[in-house]
């Protein structure tokens, strides 16, 4: 077996950064959706998601595609989505096993009344710390880091908890 590539200093000071930065950040996200909409970040990325799709519904498996969720993960939080009245869920009528989900008009309220304290949240904990340069930047760097990590992990397939 060959010695592991360890990291250099510089790349081990980044991959530090990348941790505590992306905690911090998802913490905040997260902290500022469960107070002021009364949900965790993962249930407002479905609504999102729903939200921009055509006629606000997606299959399940396409929704689990696009929030990077297994499909047991994603089937539990549309369920509680439909408690709340958010989202409804139907059989596919040409594919037995699909399902789609939909969002509702109550869902679509909750997310418009959302929106603006978590927009406001992400300027506040990430964007308005940088230039606009570095918003650039800091995209393009993380849809590379995305496309490449990715790679190895199709959504929705590496984690099927």
């Amino acid at each position: 077996m060959s010695e592991p590539r360890w990291l250099t200093a510089d790349e081990q000071r980044t991959w530090r950064a990348y941790l505590a930065a992306t905690k911090v950040v998802s913490e905040r996200l997260d902290r500022q959706l469960q107070r002021d909409a009364g949900m965790p970040t993962a249930y407002y990325e479905i609504l999102v998601a729903l939200s921009e799709a055509d006629g606000g519904e997606l299959r399940m498996s396409e929704l689990a595609a696009f929030t990077r969720s297994s499909r047991s993960r994603l089937s539990h939080a549309i369920a509680r989505l439909e408690q709340n009245g958010w989202v409804t869920r139907r059989s596919c009528p040409t594919d037995k096993r699909g399902a789609f989900a939909t969002l509702t008009e109550a869902g679509l309220a909750t997310l418009v009344s959302a929106a603006p304290g978590h927009v406001g949240e992400v300027r506040a904990a990430l964007l308005d710390a940088l230039t606009a340069n570095q918003v650039r930047h800091l995209g393009e760097i993380m849809a590379t880091v995305g496309e490449h990590a990715s790679a190895g992990c199709p959504a929705a397939s590496c984690d099927d908890d």
